[in-house]
């Protein structure tokens, strides 16, 4: 995906109500593309500790996605390769804010993100670093912001679930392979002589 995108999410609560949060941003992992599948239409919700999980379990397993992180100042995102805050490293899409949204990070490495799951983070200023860092920053791949419905999050409870997930801006930036394709077949129809090429006449 090329630019920015939005992301609508229906989510319905246990006691059968909804509510429609928004995620904006731009997302490179091939991961975030799933939606246009409806790979996490119908996924559980698991609520921990400052994050909103949301897992496909339809979604595409056996693979992994390397960790991307822009750095602030760079050209070329960082891949498998965290950013040290200690050290004065910031990314261009902060995870310090409430509703950001990331990748989590692969079961066998840190250095991976999972193409299944990703998570809202209820980002809190009292339980953050200096300058209200969050200890997590530079540590996973954000690709986007909640924007509608961002105050809802904190109502989210394990259990309730995505009924869907689409696209509802950016669809023409997303860029996919081109399908192979069979040549077009041949016109039956001869094309009109042009007459200026017609033999003259003697």
């Amino acid at each position: 995906l090329t630019g920015r995108a939005v992301v609508e999410f229906t989510v319905e609560k246990g006691d059968g109500s909804t509510f429609f949060p928004t995620a904006g941003g731009e997302p490179k992992s091939a991961a975030t593309i799933q939606v246009l599948d409806g790979a996490y239409d119908g996924a559980t919700l698991k609520s921990v500790s400052q994050a909103i999980i949301v897992d496909s379990e339809t979604g595409k397993k056996g693979y992994t996605l390397p960790l991307e992180v822009m750095p602030a100042g760079q050209f070329e995102p960082l891949y498998r390769s965290p950013l040290s805050i200690q050290d004065g490293e910031l990314p261009v899409l902060p995870m310090s804010v409430y509703g950001s949204v990331a990748m989590s990070h692969s079961e066998d490495s840190d250095e991976y993100s999972s193409p299944t799951q990703f998570f809202f983070y209820l980002y809190d200023k009292r339980n953050s670093g200096l300058g209200g860092i969050s200890f997590e920053e530079g540590q996973f791949s954000v690709f986007g912001y909640a924007t509608d419905g961002r105050d809802v999050l904190s109502q989210i409870k394990a259990g309730d679930k995505i009924r869907s997930a689409k696209l509802i801006q950016g669809r023409e930036r997303l860029v996919l392979p081109a399908a192979a394709s069979a040549p077009a077949p041949a016109d039956p129809t001869p094309a009109p002589a042009d007459p200026t090429l017609a033999p003259a006449e003697s």
